[in-house]
């Protein structure tokens, strides 16, 4: 009798234990809040020492969360850097473009598995609210994409509209233009369309208001499902060119870009603060960064700035905020990218990865800070313009100092003659002592990583998928361009002499 209680003893205890583990390892199901900023560099942020604009809600999230002070994008320019974070994937797998224009002819494919698709299957309510740049019509809109709701600029705020756009009955036209004059195809660089679900509602969008309208439904659409998991997708149009600030903003700091930013950071406290006000602080998870490195405000004291691939053009300020989950004031100087955001929020959500292979690895013992963690990266590598390796602290470049390919990005007095790059990125932050003549078998390894990688992808792409226009849609190329082409028609060695 005493040896069957004591089994019975056993069996339960052993029940337990396989309950407790089973406990520990159900997802979290956090809501999910990412907040990508366009064209906004490592040091516009007061943590990484901005000198100009104050940031003092970023700031507050970076003491109270953690900041990854080694966090990389998929791309140096906007189209690019989304779809690395949306989907896990490098964008040339997906053969994406760096950039898309309202001219684009294809977009994200959406059967591709974006954060939304994975999370709206687990159980999530999901919201794209700001600039999506994945494709402006059908099918790559975001509600093609896994999002039940999309507010916003379809892309960059210096581009035009497209024709071929749906126009919403009760649209608001502004600028003393008329729905004849987009039905006959306007269009107008700097003018773009405010997007609800698949239509403009407004027309041109008043970028002064942007920053302000994007927060205010955000916060309504956190308030109404603060009862059920979420993630709520917030790409800001700010600070792209052309910049603009609402009322309480403009003139605040003497420069513009600063105006922008502080207005960025005051979003951030709004957003935050409206989680703790619905009670919900403990189970959201924020995660700030930007698409790629400044455009007009400082990447400092990284070298180079957005559309470069040193690293401040793809190296990110980053902080994630998440009570009692995410240990505060810490700095993680481990490799990330937003490559591995998918894959990591699918362990902490209870999502399903999808079925073809990404890019990205879980960074989860990085950001609950676990003892010992490291970087599950040994390798990162872009093939974004003439290409890049991060293993560790060392930066490898396959290609010669001063042959980047960009004429805006400034070159060192005495560029050096070695036919690759290589930086050690602690101690040499601004990349300006090239150390490959000296580890000359790590250069070599790192050239045959990149080889090994671009091989790889362009083995393995996938298609884009394209974007059918609507019968009798005026043109969308960019605007002037139709005239130009005519005066050329008409002067043919006009054309002849400029092509010389």
């Amino acid at each position: 009798m005493k040896t069957i209680a004591r089994s019975l003893v056993l069996c339960l205890l052993a029940l337990g234990l396989l309950s407790t583990a089973a406990m520990a390892a159900e997802p979290k199901q956090p809501n999910v809040i990412i907040i990508f900023i366009d064209d906004m560099g490592y040091g516009d942020v007061g943590f990484n020492g901005a000198k100009g604009p104050k940031t003092p809600h970023l700031d507050k999230m970076g003491a109270d969360g953690m900041i990854f002070n080694d966090f990389y994008v998929g791309c140096a320019v906007c189209s690019g850097s989304r779809t690395a974070l949306m989907t896990g994937c490098h964008y040339q797998r997906l053969s994406m473009n760096a950039v898309l224009f309202p001219n684009s002819g294809k977009g994200l494919h959406p059967e591709e598995v974006t954060i939304a698709d994975m999370l709206k299957g687990a159980g999530y309510r999901t919201a794209c609210i700001g600039k999506w740049h994945l494709g402006h019509l059908p099918p790559c809109l975001p509600t093609y994409q896994g999002f039940e709701y999309y507010y916003g600029v379809p892309y960059s705020n210096d581009m035009w509209i497209d024709p071929a756009n749906k126009l919403a009955d009760d649209i608001v036209i502004r600028s003393g233009l008329t729905r004849a004059d987009l039905e006959k195809g306007h269009k107008k660089r700097n003018w773009v369309p405010l997007f609800r679900g698949e239509e403009v509602i407004e027309y041109p969008a008043d970028q002064t208001t942007l920053t302000k309208r994007y927060t205010e439904e955000a916060i309504r659409f956190i308030n109404a499902d603060k009862d059920k998991p979420f993630f709520l997708y917030l790409p800001h149009t700010m600070v792209h060119l052309p910049l603009a600030v609402s009322k309480a903003f403009a003139g605040r700091t003497g420069k513009l870009i600063w105006d922008a930013i502080e207005e960025v950071d005051w979003s951030v406290g709004e957003i935050l603060g409206a989680v703790r006000k619905a009670g919900i602080a403990e189970k959201t998870l924020v995660i700030f960064t930007s698409d790629n490195g400044a455009a007009v405000g400082s990447s400092l004291p990284l070298r180079a700035k957005k559309g470069s691939v040193y690293d401040g053009g793809i190296r990110e300020p980053t902080v994630m905020w998440w009570p009692g989950q995410i240990p505060a004031g810490k700095t993680c100087r481990e490799v990330a990218a937003t490559i591995d955001l998918l894959p990591t929020l699918a362990g902490l959500c209870g999502g399903k990865l999808p079925e073809r292979k990404i890019d990205g690895l879980d960074i989860w013992p990085l950001m609950s800070g676990r003892e010992g963690a490291k970087s599950p990266h040994e390798f990162y590598v872009l093939m974004h313009g003439p290409g890049t390796v991060r293993s560790g602290k060392w930066k490898f470049y396959p290609w010669k100092e001063g042959r980047s390919g960009r004429r805006r990005e400034k070159q060192p007095a005495n560029p050096s003659p070695y036919p690759v790059q290589l930086y050690d990125t602690v101690a040499d932050i601004g990349e300006k002592n090239n150390l490959a003549a000296a580890n000359a078998d790590l250069t070599r390894r790192l050239q045959a990583v990149y080889k090994a990688h671009v091989e790889e992808i362009k083995k393995n792409r996938r298609p884009t998928a394209a974007m059918p226009r609507k019968k009798n849609a005026s043109s969308a190329q960019r605007p002037g361009q139709e005239k130009k082409k005519q005066n050329q028609k008409k002067n043919p060695k006009k054309k002849n002499a400029a092509a010389n």
